[in-house]
């Protein structure tokens, strides 16, 4: 007897042991794909219906678009604003609006928000929604919000609890299994000067993908980037690797880079955190990259909820724009190209740890709902100053069933300058494509890749 009593007690405080770390109930996952969308989206529309009910994405092509090509027709081109937000009425939506741009609405009569009709175009695979569903039950996050066990790929967290959870979301959403693209990297100075930082052959991996019936370890690569640089002149061969896993304290960031004039592939270690980021010439930090990427174990994040905010959307005419020197003006981007929407966002925000070292003792992220991706965020220094703001620009590739953000950008509301990074319209767009090989993906690789 006392045997049984000892095993249904330890079996009880294991249950509640697990119950600690899993993310929701059974009774809060169903909500999934009922009042919810698949991955956690409110599936209603808004109270006024400026935020229209999820109808399951944009999975149709417009006609201009041609089977197979990489280059995506904007298919809302024809929509008009619905209104303007400059410095005169900014007050009226400053609730609305990131710090970002409401001190860029502040500082410069140039630069206003055109927001247009807000269309939910997100669409995922069947999959990554069926893998989420289980994922809301089954996942748990370790390390104190740092890593995650038990996630099928997928949404780890569709109902999340914590920062840390929302911030996984980000870190291991749907952005295609495995894609490549040639794009600049443009540095703005304050008179309006674009000047050439990079531009690179980028492949990028997310290998997580490539087997959905497989769980994601702890030492498991879920991200992976391949840089090769290809201008200006002095820049050109040099490469570079990163590599990320589902538990950075177990298997920390590894990260390789080429030069030739040293003729070697050495490892990088340095390659994350607030490093500056060559690619950008120091303009930003390597967690900058895409608004953020990396480790989560230097701060403390808090779910601060979701919101409805004017971000950018659907941004089809900068994302396939040709001239990226059309986009590039004094101060900020040419407003014409950049469409807003509203859209309702979950908000995070990473206070830096006590003895954590990094430039950004703040950082407030606005996850787009319904997809994970971090459209916007702001980072703040020592003394609280709003430092840097940064947006990603989403468009949906309906031909794939794949929602894209490769094309971000930087303000240094400091230095009065900004970076935009990741137009790849010059070059021909995002092209999906099947996995590289292993050897593709070795160190090794890097010296054949980057020789000039």
């Amino acid at each position: 007897m006392n045997y049984v009593h000892t095993l249904l007690a330890t079996c009880l405080s294991l249950a509640a042991l697990n119950a600690a770390h899993a993310a929701v109930s059974t009774e809060q996952a169903a909500r999934l794909g009922t009042s919810l969308t698949p991955i956690g989206a409110d599936k209603a529309a808004n109270a006024d219906g400026s935020i229209p009910a999820y109808q399951g994405g944009l999975v149709t092509p417009p006609a201009a678009f041609k089977s197979g090509a990489s280059m995506r027709p904007d298919p809302f081109a024809e929509e008009k604003p619905l209104r303007v937000i400059d410095g005169k009425n900014a007050e009226q939506y400053k609730g609305q609006l990131t710090a970002t741009t409401q001190e860029l609405l502040k500082r410069f009569p140039s630069f206003r928000v055109d927001v247009y009709p807000t269309h939910r175009s997100v669409a995922l695979p069947q999959p990554v929604l069926d893998n989420t569903l289980k994922n809301a039950v089954g996942a748990r996050s370790q390390e104190g919000g740092s890593a995650v066990d038990n996630v099928l790929p997928g949404i780890p967290f569709p109902i999340p609890q914590t920062g840390a959870e929302a911030m996984w979301n980000f870190l291991l959403r749907y952005q295609g299994v495995s894609m490549t693209a040639k794009y600049d990297s443009w540095n703005v100075d304050a008179a309006g000067n674009a000047t050439l930082s990079t531009t690179g052959q980028a492949n990028i991996s997310y290998p997580i993908y490539e087997d959905m019936a497989k769980p994601i370890g702890a030492k498991d690569t879920y991200y992976q980037m391949k840089l090769t640089y290809t201008a200006p002149a002095r820049r050109a061969g040099e490469a570079m690797m990163l590599r990320d896993a589902a538990n950075p304290l177990v298997q920390p960031r590894s990260a390789w880079q080429y030069l030739p004039g040293q003729r070697r592939v050495k490892l990088a270690p340095n390659l994350a955190y607030d490093t500056p980021n060559p690619g950008t010439s120091g303009s930003g930090t390597y967690d900058d990259v895409f608004v953020f990427n990396g480790a989560l174990d230097r701060y403390d994040w808090t779910l601060v909820g979701k919101q409805e905010m004017y971000v950018p959307y659907n941004t089809y005419r900068l994302t396939y724009n040709t001239d990226v020197k059309q986009l590039t003006t004094a101060n900020h981007l040419a407003p014409q190209f950049v469409r807003w929407e509203k859209h309702r966002v979950w908000v995070v925000e990473g206070k830096l740890k006590d003895g954590a070292r990094h430039i950004y003792h703040k950082r407030r992220f606005y996850l787009d709902e319904d997809s994970w991706i971090a459209l916007a965020s702001d980072q703040y220094d020592a003394r609280g100053q709003l430092y840097r703001g940064s947006f990603a620009f989403l468009s949906q590739s309906y031909d794939k069933q794949t929602p894209d953000a490769t094309p971000f950008m930087i303000y240094d509301l400091i230095g009065g300058t900004y970076n935009l990074n990741g137009v790849v319209g010059a070059y021909g767009g995002i092209r999906y494509i099947e996995p590289l090989s292993r050897t593709q993906w070795s160190p090794e690789s890097l010296a054949g890749a980057g020789i000039r």
